[in-house]
C-alpha cells in the first residue's frame, strides 16, 4: 500500500506530508471545510494531482490527518493498493424518490457482490436518515461485509453538507467505496464515553428520526427549558447534550440533533427516535472522551493479525466542540494503541457508521469515535 498525503489551507498551496510518489489509480479521500470544498474549481485542480485517481470528497466538521485536527482548510489521503482493488458506485437522494432505506439497498447493490469485503460510505448529512440508510445497506449486503464510514458535517454552521465522486461536491450525494482482495483485513471498534442523567423520558411522538414529544409535551420546548440562554445556538447547543435512546435493556444508541423545526416544534435527529422508546440526555468529559479512543484503538488493533498500514477515523462533531484544545488528543491516543508509523486520516462527522462491538450489522452513531483500522 502507497499512501500520499496533502493538506491545503485557506488561500494558500498544497503542503506535502508525506512523500510525494506517483500513484497509479488511487482511491483519494478529499476532506475539507465546506466553504472550501464549495470552490468551483476544486475538482479539476486534485484532478490535475491525480489524473487517474478515483476522486472522494466529503465536507467535514474538522479534518483528521497525520497528528493534526484542522479547520478552514482541504485534506487529501491518496492510496495505491498493491494486492486489493476497490469499485466506487454513487446513489443522490436529490435525483430519486428514494427513501433512505431504499437508497442503501441500491447503492449496495451496485456492488459487486462476488469477493467483496469491505464498504467505506461518505454520504449526505443533512437530509439522511442514517438509521434507514444502514439498514437498508446491512439488507444487501452479506452479514460478513463490514460496512463502515461517516455523514459530512458543515462545521458547527448546520447550513448544507456535500459529497461527490469525480465531480464537485453537492447536496444529497452519497458514496459507497466496496473493496476487494484475498489478503485485504480490516477492522473496526466504536465508543462514546458519554453517560446518561437525569429523568429517563418516554418517546410519546415521533416518526422516523424527527422526534415531536417525550411524555406527551413538545421535545423542543423541553429541550429548550433545560438549555436555558443556550437554547439560542440550537442546535449546536444540543451537541454538549446529546439523547439516549434505549433499543431494549442490553443496548442503547447516542442521537444527536441535525436540525430543529421551529414550526412543527420538532427536532430532527440523523438516526431514528422510535415510538415508545425509553429516552435520557446524556453528558461527558473530556477525560472520559480521550479515554474512550484509546479504548476504541485497542479493540480494532486486537481484531487484526497483521498490522494496519492505514486509520480511517470518523468521530462525532460535538466530541470536538467539547473537547476544543484538547481535540487532537484523540488522535494521540489512537497513536499510543496503533503506533505513530500507521497513516492516519478522517473527520468530524454528522453521524459515524459502524456496528456494535461483536456485531457484524452496521448502524448509525453519535457522539462516538470509530475507527477502522485497513491492511492489505
Amino acid at each position: 500500500m502507497k499512501i500520499v498525503q496533502l493538506r491545503k489551507y485557506k488561500n494558500q498551496d498544497w503542503q506535502s506530508l508525506t512523500p510525494f510518489v506517483k500513484l497509479q489509480k488511487p482511491l483519494v479521500m478529499v476532506f475539507g471545510d465546506r466553504l472550501e470544498l464549495e470552490d468551483p474549481k476544486i475538482y479539476k485542480s486534485i484532478l490535475k494531482l491525480f489524473p487517474k485517481g478515483h476522486i472522494v470528497f466529503s465536507s467535514t466538521g474538522g479534518n483528521i490527518i497525520s497528528n493534526s485536527v484542522d479547520d478552514e482548510c482541504i485534506t487529501i489521503t491518496a492510496i495505491e493498493f498493491e494486492r486489493s482493488s476497490f469499485v466506487v458506485q454513487t446513489i443522490n437522494l436529490n435525483d430519486t424518490e428514494l427513501d433512505s432505506y431504499k437508497a442503501g439497498i441500491q447503492l449496495v447493490n451496485k456492488l459487486p457482490k462476488d469477493g467483496l469485503k469491505y464498504i467505506m460510505v461518505f454520504s449526505d448529512g443533512s437530509f439522511i436518515n442514517g438509521s434507514e440508510l444502514t439498514k437498508g445497506m446491512n439488507f444487501a449486503v452479506n452479514s460478513n461485509v463490514l460496512i463502515t464510514g461517516g455523514l459530512s458535517a458543515d462545521s458547527d454552521r448546520f447550513e448544507r453538507t456535500i459529497v461527490s465522486y469525480n465531480e464537485n461536491p453537492k447536496d444529497g450525494e452519497i458514496v459507497a467505496v466496496g473493496f476487494y482482495g484475498d489478503t485485504l483485513e480490516v477492522s473496526s471498534s466504536i465508543e462514546g464515553g458519554w453517560q446518561p442523567f437525569g429523568a429517563e423520558r418516554t418517546v410519546t411522538r415521533s416518526k422516523a428520526n424527527i422526534l415531536y414529544e417525550l411524555d406527551k409535551k413538545p421535545a423542543l420546548d423541553l429541550f429548550k427549558k433545560y438549555l436555558g440562554d443556550k437554547a439560542d445556538e440550537l442546535p449546536v447547543s444540543t451537541m454538549f447534550y446529546p439523547l439516549e435512546v434505549k433499543i431494549d435493556e442490553d443496548q442503547s444508541i447516542v442521537r444527536t440533533v441535525l436540525n430543529i423545526n421551529e414550526d412543527y416544534n420538532a427536532m430532527i435527529f440523523a438516526g431514528d427516535v422510535p415510538l415508545n422508546s425509553k429516552v435520557q440526555l446524556m453528558m461527558t468529559n473530556v477525560d472520559d472522551l480521550v479515554n474512550s479512543a484509546q479504548l476504541t484503538a485497542q479493540q480494532a488493533f486486537e481484531k487484526l493479525i497483521n498490522k494496519p498500514q492505514l486509520a480511517i477515523v470518523n468521530s462525532g462533531l460535538g466530541r470536538k466542540l467539547l473537547l476544543d484544545q484538547r481535540t487532537v488528543e484523540e488522535i494521540e491516543q489512537i497513536k499510543t494503541v496503533i503506533g505513530n508509523e500507521i497513516v492516519i486520516t478522517g473527520f468530524y462527522s454528522n453521524g459515524e457508521i459502524a456496528p456494535f462491538e461483536d456485531e457484524n450489522m452496521c448502524q448509525i452513531h453519535n457522539q462516538t469515535i470509530a475507527l477502522t483500522l485497513i491492511s492489505e
